[in-house]
């Protein structure tokens, strides 16, 4: 679980519901029309931008916000080394057993389709089509979120209106500028609330690993095809260091 996100989470809605708590209680910020309004018609909204598969789909890449692994890409160069010795050592067919070792599914397909034979120009045209749609994917989650953030607020301002009009058509009958105000100005802050706490953050985050994990399997890429050319394994290493910090390098060497 990424720590991260939680302690976003916990910090920012905690200072929220501490300040909403102070001089008052929490009971006058719930507000079921208002919750209604905004997260109804964020939802309705989404459901219209995008089809169905889309959104379904993006529950999937959506737990990378909370349950995202880190990128190792230290651990991905000293097996991609290991690999490159074996394969001059034993030969490329001998890497047929360390296969089931390896975690990372892209990293699997890598080593199986060298494995095979397939040719490098082969081999770097199937796997950086697969990234191309690994990075789509990503590319709609992320989306997906930052059009939910933005559409959050906007069905705050719909509720406001709301509030707005109802309070004036009874403006004769006083019990009732309470409730109506109270829609008006309350769908403004769930509104706010959703799209700056939690949709726009995991669209900033999605991207974040995203752009995390594109860069691993460049490497990946990378080292594969040196290994399939060849490459003297103390090549291979400094090749895939310009990947990583300065300050990852000298940990790993």
């Amino acid at each position: 679980m990424d720590i991260s996100t939680i302690l976003g989470i916990v910090v920012g809605f905690g200072l929220v519901v501490g300040a909403m708590s102070v001089g008052g209680g929490l009971l006058w910020f719930v507000n079921l029309p208002s919750a209604m309004i905004v997260v109804g018609g964020t939802i309705g909204a989404t459901l219209i931008n995008y089809p169905m598969p889309d959104l379904i789909g993006v529950v999937m890449v959506a737990k990378k916000v909370f349950f995202g692994k880190k990128v190792e890409s230290e651990k991905a160069i000293e097996m991609l080394v290991d690999i490159a010795k074996v394969s001059r050592r034993d030969g490329i067919l001998a890497l047929e057993s360390k296969i089931k070792d390896i975690e990372d599914t892209f990293f699997a397909k890598a080593v199986t389709l060298m494995v095979d034979g397939i040719e490098p120009a082969a081999l770097s045209r199937i796997l950086n089509t697969e990234l191309e749609y690994i990075s789509e994917r990503h590319r709609l989650g992320a989306e997906i979120f930052t059009t939910m953030g933005n559409f959050a607020p906007a069905m705050g301002m719909v509720g406001t209106l709301i509030g707005l009009i109802k309070m004036l058509v009874q403006m004769d009958d006083p019990s009732s500028i309470g409730p109506s105000m109270a829609v008006a100005l309350i769908t403004t802050f769930y509104g706010v609330i959703l799209a700056n706490l939690i949709f726009l953050p995991a669209a900033g985050k999605l991207k974040t690993r995203s752009a995390s994990e594109v860069q691993l399997k460049q490497l990946i890429i990378s080292g594969i095809l040196s290994v399939q050319s060849g490459d003297n394994p103390r090549l291979i290493e400094e090749k895939l260091h310009s990947f990583i910090s300065p300050k990852k390098r000298k940990a790993i060497n």
